[in-house]
């Protein structure tokens, strides 16, 4: 009884020091999965609730504040949805409450962090801070403006084809992002291994060829305080590359 006694101490020890251990029990609600009327054979018509596990973060990361997904950017790390999306469009508004704030979306993403990133792989699109360039400049030169205005790129060993590169990344084509403390809104359209992204209602970059075309959706920790709000995805068809 002293020995089950002890054991318990010690794992309750260990779990309250790794938020991490206990982040893939904590399930929050927000945001919409909103069906396409007469596409996808067999599925509801009724918008039901998007379901969200924290992954690696702390409980204090994630939080609804009137209908406004508050996530205070520390420690680094990713809130996963419930279920894996192949084909299907994102719609996303968020803020950034920091100068230079960083964050992002995973799509097609395992969900598994990396041990020293703390991320998973997927396709990022990025959501940075416009002063981002200004306070990661390097002997003097700043970074390229096209980093904050919704660059798309592979993350942990996945590959992909930019439409605008930059290195192996994708730059918008024209800068539309808003700064600190205003709304932007990203549609997000991924197809059979092809993302279009529309930047505040404009399309503006795009990636084809990923190595990884289904997986999770993962909302990024990285820093900075950033508001989410209007979060729907609408499931389209499933493409070729599906298992069956």
């Amino acid at each position: 009884m002293k020995h089950l006694y002890r054991i318990m101490v010690i794992f309750i020890f260990i779990a309250s020091a790794s938020p991490g251990l206990w982040a893939q029990q904590q399930e929050m609600s927000f945001g919409k999965s909103v069906p396409l009327k007469n596409v996808t054979p067999g599925t509801s018509l009724k918008s039901s609730a998007l379901k969200w596990i924290n992954v690696n973060t702390a409980e204090y990361t994630w939080s609804v504040k009137k209908n406004i997904l508050v996530c205070t950017g520390r420690p680094i790390g990713v809130m996963r949805s419930e279920k894996q999306y192949e084909n299907f469009i994102l719609h996303i508004e968020w803020k950034h409450m920091e100068p230079g704030g960083n964050s992002g979306v995973f799509v097609w993403s395992e969900a598994i962090p990396d041990e020293k990133s703390h991320l998973p792989n997927g396709v990022e699109v990025q959501m940075l801070e416009l002063e981002w360039v200004k306070l990661n400049t390097k002997d003097g030169i700043e970074p390229p403006v096209a980093y904050v205005h919704g660059e798309l790129f592979g993350v942990g060993g996945v590959k992909t084809t930019p439409d605008n590169p930059r290195g192996t990344r994708s730059k918008s084509v024209e800068n539309r992002c808003r700064g600190r403390g205003e709304w932007n809104y990203y549609d997000v359209v991924c197809v059979d291994g092809v993302i279009k992204l529309s930047v505040n209602g404009k399309f503006v970059n795009g990636i084809s060829h990923s190595t990884r075309k289904t997986g999770y959706l993962c909302l990024e920790s990285e820093g900075g305080e950033i508001h989410f709000r209007n979060i729907r995805i609408t499931e389209l068809p499933p493409g070729v590359i599906s298992e069956e």
